[in-house]
C-alpha cells in the first residue's frame, strides 16, 4: 500500500512561525493547476503496482481551492493510479474557509477527513501567530464540520507560545475534548530559520520561547489526553480508537509515498526526491513535460536510522523483529544491547521485542534516537 500527498502552495496570509514552501499571491493559481495535472500524468509510474490508500492535500492552504479545482485532481489521481476502494482523503483546512456549503460539496467530491488549522481557541495566539482566523470562527467550524456528518477529522493545536498561558493551555486541550474531536495533532511553537517569527525575536519585537514552559505544556497534554481515552500512538498524536491518521502513519511505518507539487516529497523504499520550491519554475518545467527534483539514494544504514527516529515516536515503539526482517539481525542485536545497557539513561522501556520511550523519554525523543543511531 501507498500513499499520494499533494502539495497547495498558497495561503491567504503568512503565518509567523510557518516555514513550509507557499505564496499569498494567487497569480499562478490556474497555471499551478494545469502543470499539478501534468506531473500526476508523469509520475503515475512512481509507485509501480502499488495501490493507493491515502490521498493528502497539504500546503499551504488546500482549502484555497474551488470545489471544481479538488474534483479535477482528485479525478485525475483516480485515472492515474490504483485506488483502493473507500480511501482515506485528507484536506487541510483553515477556519475561515469551512462553512456547510463548502463541507457538502467537498463531501461530494470524495473527502472524507480534514485537518483543521484551530492553533489556539483564544484570540490573542491567533493574532501573535498571524493567523487568518479568530477563535469564533475556531469553535464554530468544528461544530459545523460534525453536523455535516463528518466523523473523522483532525485539528492541530500549538502550545509553549509567549501568549498562551498555562491555564489557557489546559482550556484548549479541554475545548478540543469537550467538541468530541476524534483526532488532535499537537506542536511546540518552533522558531523556523528563515521565518517572519525568527526574525521578529531577533529584532526584540517578539518574545522567544521558554522550552521548560514547553515541556511543562507538553507534559500537561500527555496526562489529560490519556484521561480521556485518546492513544498517544504517535508524539505529536493524539487519537480515539480508530481514528490515527493512516495517512501520516504509512510515512512512520516506512510505506512508500508520492509527493507532487512543489517541494513535495517522495519515497520509492529504496531513495527520497523533492520537487523544486518554486511555484514559477515549477510550472515552467513541467509546461516542457520535464520535472526538476533532487533525489538522495538511502544507504541501508540511513534508512535503518529513520525507522529508529520515526518508530521511537510511535506509540508501539521500534520493533526489533522488524529489524531484523529489514536490515540483518547484527542490527538489531547491537540495539537491543544498546537498548539494554543505556535502559534507564536514555529513558527506555523494552516489551516483546519492542523499544519504546518512556513518558519522560517522550521529551527528549530525537535525542535519544540519534543515541541509536549507526
Amino acid at each position: 500500500m501507498a500513499g499520494i500527498y499533494i502539495h497547495i502552495p498558497f495561503c491567504k496570509q503568512a503565518c509567523h512561525y510557518c516555514n513550509f514552501h507557499f505564496s499569498t499571491s494567487l497569480q499562478l493559481k490556474n497555471d499551478f493547476i494545469d502543470a499539478l495535472l501534468k506531473e500526476i500524468s508523469l509520475q503515475q509510474n512512481y509507485l509501480g503496482d502499488q495501490v493507493v490508500k491515502t490521498i493528502y492535500f497539504g500546503g499551504g492552504t488546500p482549502s484555497i481551492l474551488s470545489i471544481e479545482e479538488i474534483a479535477l485532481i482528485l479525478d485525475k489521481v483516480y485515472a492515474s493510479f490504483k485506488i483502493l476502494p473507500s480511501p482515506e482523503v485528507t484536506l487541510e483546512a483553515n477556519p475561515d474557509d469551512i462553512n456547510p456549503e463548502k463541507l457538502q460539496h467537498w463531501k461530494q467530491v470524495g473527502i472524507n477527513r480534514f485537518s483543521i488549522g484551530i492553533q489556539s481557541f483564544f484570540d490573542e495566539d491567533l493574532q501573535w501567530m498571524n493567523r487568518a482566523h479568530n477563535a469564533g470562527e475556531a469553535e464554530k467550524c468544528i461544530q459545523q464540520v460534525i453536523a455535516a456528518g463528518f466523523n473523522n477529522f483532525s485539528i492541530d493545536l500549538i502550545y509553549g507560545g509567549p501568549t498562551l498561558s498555562d491555564e489557557h493551555w489546559e482550556q484548549n486541550i479541554n475545548k478540543a475534548i469537550q467538541l468530541n474531536v476524534p483526532h488532535i495533532s499537537c506542536y511546540a511553537l518552533t522558531v523556523e530559520t528563515k521565518t517572519a517569527l525568527e526574525k521578529m525575536i531577533e529584532l526584540k519585537k517578539k518574545e522567544a520561547v521558554d522550552t521548560e514552559k514547553q515541556a511543562l505544556h507538553f507534559l500537561m497534554l500527555m496526562e489529560a489526553m490519556q484521561k480521556a481515552g485518546y492513544e498517544h500512538y504517535e508524539i505529536s498524536n493524539f487519537a480515539k480508537p480508530g481514528f490515527r491518521s493512516k495517512h501520516n502513519s504509512s510515512y512512520w511505518q516506512g510505506e512508500k509515498y508520492l509527493g507532487l507539487g512543489p517541494s513535495a516529497h517522495s519515497f520509492n523504499g529504496s531513495s527520497r526526491q523533492w520537487n523544486i520550491a518554486n511555484n514559477a519554475l515549477y510550472i515552467q518545467s513541467l509546461k516542457r513535460n520535464e520535472l526538476i527534483f533532487e533525489r538522495e539514494e538511502l544507504s541501508v544504514q540511513t534508512r535503518l536510522n529513520e525507522y529508529i527516529m520515526t518508530s521511537l515516536r510511535t506509540m508501539e515503539g521500534l520493533d526489533l523483529n522488524y529489524v531484523t526482517e529489514k536490515f540483518g539481525s547484527n542490527y538489531s542485536d547491537k540495539l537491543l544491547a544498546e537498548s539494554s545497557n543505556k535502559k534507564h539513561q536514555l529513558n527506555l522501556g523494552l516489551n516483546n521485542s519492542h523499544i519504546f520511550l518512556t513518558t519522560e523519554g517522550k521529551l527528549f525523543a530525537d535525542g535519544i534516537a540519534a543515541n541509536l543511531f549507526f
